[in-house]
């Protein structure tokens, strides 16, 4: 099954709707990372609110079974549907003013809501179906990712959290449910502060695609992606050292790419153990 082409089908239908100002296909099949698992995500921008027909139509249009149907919330209109071939949409809906206050939310003022740069990173690498001139406007604004983006994503990441300084008790105790969720959230503060020291927006709220994230970060530590394997899957003992040892590794590159950023207050906490 084509899923681009299907991505493509798909567009033509929905550009139909005067209200349709562009569609940015996202998600893996943008990236080239489709497998047999995956689905098509498209991000659909619009002038106007969206009505049951507006939402509804489309799908009738392909034959598709409704899966979930979100009301509006936080700026989203979303749905999910299978078409008869049996391929999956993701079907994300926003005014494309919701979506230019999301990118000026993150480049300008640096927030970094994970859902809002999402949004920024499927215009950043994502692929136009339709609307291409309003697009590439949008592309233009977040080309550049900002230095104070940057900053904020070590900063807050690098608070690994007091649980984190329980690492040892757990083991001891072998309280391997609260424990593996702390090496988990850690991991993942790391790789939020990595994909700030590589100026990278965050693709996926739970940091999904980490290996080929991984692979596109130029500033990492050494067999990153292998070490994590072995955190998650090895001797929960030596997965606390490796773990330790990554943190200080990413806190040694953090200091030598951006020397200037104080994170002092944050090494003191992460150097506390109970």
């Amino acid at each position: 099954m084509n899923l681009f082409q299907k991505s493509m089908d798909m567009s033509r239908v929905y550009r139909e709707n005067p209200k349709v100002e562009a569609i940015i296909l996202a998600g893996s099949v943008s990236r080239n990372l489709e497998d047999v698992h995956s689905d098509i995500e498209l991000h659909i921008l619009r002038s106007a609110s969206l009505t049951d027909d507006d939402r509804k139509i489309p799908i009738e249009r392909v034959k598709g079974t409704i899966l979930s149907y979100e009301p509006y919330e936080e700026g989203e209109w979303s749905e999910s549907f299978i078409d008869q071939d049996g391929v999956k949409f993701e079907i994300s809906n926003f005014l494309s003013t919701t979506v230019e206050c999301f990118i000026s939310d993150v480049v300008d003022r640096f927030k970094t809501d994970y859902d809002k740069q999402c949004i920024v990173a499927a215009v950043n690498d994502g692929v136009s179906l339709y609307g291409k001139e309003k697009i590439n406007e949008l592309k233009n604004i977040v080309a550049k990712y900002p230095l104070g983006l940057s900053e904020k994503m070590i900063s807050e990441n690098l608070w690994l959290g007091n649980r984190w300084n329980n690492r040892e008790a757990l083991v001891y105790r072998q309280d391997w449910l609260m424990f593996y969720d702390v090496i988990c959230d850690v991991q993942k503060k790391l790789f939020g502060v990595l994909f700030g020291l590589n100026h990278m927006y965050v693709h996926h709220p739970i940091f999904k695609w980490m290996k080929y994230n991984g692979e596109q970060m130029k500033i990492k530590p050494e067999n990153l992606g292998r070490r994590i394997t072995h955190i998650l899957t090895g001797n929960p003992r030596s997965s606390v050292v490796e773990l330790e040892i990554l943190v200080n590794e990413t806190i040694a590159l953090v200091e030598k790419y951006i020397p200037e950023l104080n994170i002092s207050e944050q090494k003191q906490h992460i150097g506390f153990v109970k």
